[in-house]
């Protein structure tokens, strides 16, 4: 493994382990419920979990690698400092907080570290199933089953859509998606929440490929989970 993302890889395992620690004790609760509006006035679900959860991994990395830049969702970004950057950590504390709210169970924790404008590190954390993704550049991709021993994934080969699965999105089914997927003729399709989870499926050969509609992707939803794509084979 090459050392030089290994110190980071740890770190950003540890704190995902620990804000899903926090993200747990408040799903367990009747938590309150907030909206926040975007900068295309579209209104999305925030909750105390997804702040407590923000709060500890960007401390964590802020103390960590002060030298380095940390985009969170649920924190101010500053662009024009950001840009400036080669080393920018990008985080979703709670990718599929819809699912988080419905109790549904498909939410993840996010951290992925970019560098130079490639994802280098990224780790996908699935709190109610203690299911653990990570990759760092040249090294692969593994999953981490109730801290079980790493298994190391490689994408599928499939390249005919009548014998591929698609994974989408639970929260944003449309007309669209549907006449992709009758177009294409794809075998099957399943929905799930948290971008991160689909992409993690794709790593895990559970599902071939993922379309996704949304306008509103961010980097921190794409940013982890691109570099567990990469290292397992495939692309975004």
């Amino acid at each position: 493994m090459d050392k030089y993302l290994e110190n980071e890889l740890q770190t950003a395992i540890a704190l995902a382990r620990k804000a899903s620690n926090a993200i747990l004790e408040i799903y367990q609760t009747d938590f309150e419920v907030e909206e926040k509006t975007t900068k295309d006035n579209h209104t999305e679900p925030v909750t105390i979990a997804d702040k407590i959860a923000s709060k500890i991994i960007v401390e964590g990395l802020a103390e960590k690698f002060p030298d380095d830049w940390i985009l969170s969702e649920e924190e101010h970004d500053a662009i024009d400092t950001r840009i400036t950057k080669s080393r920018v950590w990008m985080i979703d504390p709670i990718d599929g907080t819809k699912g988080f709210v419905e109790k549904a169970g498909d939410f993840a924790v996010q951290i992925g570290l970019v560098e130079n404008g490639e994802p280098v590190v990224g780790v996908v954390l699935h709190p109610t199933k203690n299911l653990l993704y990570y990759a760092t550049k040249g090294n692969g991709a593994f999953m981490v089953e109730n801290n079980k021993e790493p298994i190391k994934m490689l994408v599928s080969e499939q390249t005919d859509f009548a014998e591929m699965t698609l994974a989408e999105s639970r929260s944003h089914r449309s007309p669209r998606m549907k006449e992709l997927v009758q177009h294409f003729g794809f075998k099957g399709d399943f929905q799930h929440g948290s971008v991160g989870l689909k992409v993690a499926f794709l790593a895990r050969k559970v599902a071939d490929a993922y379309i996704h509609l949304s306008p509103r992707t961010k980097f921190w939803d794409t940013a982890a989970p691109e570099a567990i794509l990469r290292e397992a084979g495939g692309i975004l």
